[in-house]
Parts: C-alpha cells; structure tokens; sequence
C-alpha cells in the first residue's frame, strides 16, 4: 500500500504498466440535444451514432469509433469511464486482478466500439470499464488530408483534438489513491497533502502524460461525482479563440484562461448546459519521461497562493460538482 504520509513517493521503474489511456466515457446530462449541441457547434466534435437517450460524439484526432457517449438523465454527472488495456495480456491481467477486489462488477460485451468490456467501479463508486478490442474511427466526408490523423480538422468552434483527463470527487481520498497505484499501476505525478500528511487531491498518470486520472476531495462528503472533464487543444490560442466562441454562445465561463500551479496546465472551465463542468487545456510538451519520478507535494498554504500567475481559485471550484447536492 502507499505510505500516504511519505512526504516523496518515488516510482518503482520495474512496475508494468497495463493501461494504455483513457477511452471514452459516458457523461449524464438533463438536456441531451443542448449538451449535443454545445460539443458538436462549440467544442467542434462530429455526431457519430443515435440512439435511443444517448448521443455519441467524436473528437477530430480520436482514433477510436467515439470520445464520449452523452446520456440523457434527470441530473448531470459522470456514468462510466472506459480504460483500454496497454495489450491482451494486460487485459487478462486485470481481469485475474480485478477479481479479487471488491470493486468487480462482471463483465459486458454490448458496448458500443468496445469489444468485451470488464466492468468495475473505484473505491469511491464511479463506475468504470476496461477493455482490449476497440473499433478505429472510419472517416466518411471528414477524410483528413494528411492520413496519420483520425478525421479532418474542424477549423471551427474549440478544435479540441481530444479527450485529455477525467477529474473526479471522491469522499475519500486515501482509498482511491491506494486503487489506482496498487490495482491499476498508475503513477501519483502530483498531489495536495493536508498538514496532517493525508493527499486531499491526486493526479495519476497512466502513461507518460503527466496526467489522465484526477480525485479531488469532494467537500460535501458525497461519493461518485464529477469534478470536470477536459479536452485537449493545440495551442493556447486556441483556447484564448474559445472562450470568445463561449461568450458569444451564453455559455457560463467559469474561470480562466489562465495557468494552473499544478502540472503547468493553460486552462479554461465552462458549464455545459446540462451543469457539468467542461476544461479546455493545453499542456505544452510537459511529459513525466523520468521512470523513477518523484511525486509533488503541494501544501494547503502553497495552494492558497492562488494559480501560476496569482489569479485565486474561485468557490465555485470547490462547492459545484454534478450531480449537484
């Protein structure tokens, strides 16, 4: 288990890393055609599949079929979260071990684009699957012109190129960091330590990003929300471009742009109109290339400072979360 009082985590660079990234997820929304409409006009994603309550949406460089599946339900939220195996050893891998935790929910072959799909939640009750076999996306009118990338470049709205991380409340840190380091091998990158030495945010890489999966400690003690999810851009000034799109559209802009103090993130957060909070990121080339990294440690004092450049976090950062409470 992780010594969560440790003021350094260092990496083993034996350990096997089984995860490749994070594949599509599953985000719950009030108003499905609004929420449709917000990623397809706005954040310049394409319709791909209708059906029944759900609309799937794919981002311009995603290789696979889909980015997100969004759902319509009477609250916002985040459904499942989708990982693909780093190879079909990996995947039978995870399959033994997943087993033997108390996390295992069986398994599911009738998800759209995914082969059979090993069904799980997190240790604070976000559910969650893992899957090898996945569909590749097939371009129709949207052929790129250069054909190492997925579908042609939008050129319009957000551009977002992809999906970036998942950041989750979670009414108890402790386990979930135990969860991903232990069951899913990820790598703690950064994290917020109390002064008692307990982590009350982690960020974990899966790869070599320097971070995909995000917990932060939800303040109303609930368990299985969402904090936001966020998309890649190329640039910053694409970003800068977005929150004039978002302006012009009545979107709620949260906070930002600015840059994060942790992991350096240039960074924009909206609301979505079904609630849910939606970040546009660019991290530059900030890679974690070091296989025996060392974890960061950020104070409670250090994080009062504000972000890079001094703008303070906003309450709304640390009270709104979906579903609402």
């Amino acid at each position: 288990m992780t010594a969560l009082g440790d003021p350094l985590l260092t990496h083993d660079p034996e350990r096997r890393r089984d995860i490749a990234h994070v594949g599509p997820i599953e985000l719950y929304t009030p108003v499905l055609e609004e929420t449709r409409d917000f990623f397809v006009n706005l954040m310049a994603m394409r319709e791909v599949h209708r059906e029944d309550g759900a609309v799937h949406v794919h981002a311009w460089d995603d290789y696979q079929s889909y980015t997100l599946r969004l759902v319509q339900r009477d609250q916002a939220g985040v459904g499942r979260t989708y990982l693909r195996a780093a190879s079909p050893a990996a995947f039978e891998r995870f399959r033994a071990s997943l087993h033997q935790t108390p996390y295992w929910r069986g398994t599911d072959a009738s998800v759209r684009g995914l082969g059979e799909v090993l069904l799980f939640d997190d240790p604070d009750g976000h559910p969650m699957g893992l899957y090898w076999d996945v569909d590749w996306y097939e371009a129709d009118e949207d052929v790129p012109a250069l054909k190492n990338q997925a579908a042609a470049f939008p050129g319009r709205g957000a551009n977002v190129r992809r999906l970036d991380h998942v950041n989750y409340l979670t009414g108890d840190v402790p386990p979930v960091s135990d969860f991903l380091g232990d069951v899913l091998g990820a790598r703690c990158t950064e994290r917020i330590v109390t002064d008692e030495g307990a982590p009350a945010a982690i960020w974990f890489s899966l790869g070599n990003t320097s971070y995909d999966l995000v917990y932060t400690s939800d303040r109303t003690g609930s368990h299985g929300r969402l904090h936001h999810v966020a998309f890649a851009t190329d640039t910053r000034e694409d970003i800068l471009r977005a929150a004039d799109v978002f302006l012009e559209a009545g979107i709620h802009i949260e906070t930002g742009p600015h840059k994060h103090a942790i992991q350096q993130t240039f960074f924009l957060y909206v609301w979505e109109p079904g609630g849910n909070r939606i970040e546009l990121c660019n991290a530059g080339a900030r890679l974690i290339l070091a296989p025996d990294w060392k974890t960061i440690n950020w104070t409670v004092a250090e994080r009062a400072r504000g972000q890079a450049w001094g703008l303070k976090t906003i309450d709304s950062f640390h009270t709104h979360g979906t579903p609402v409470v």
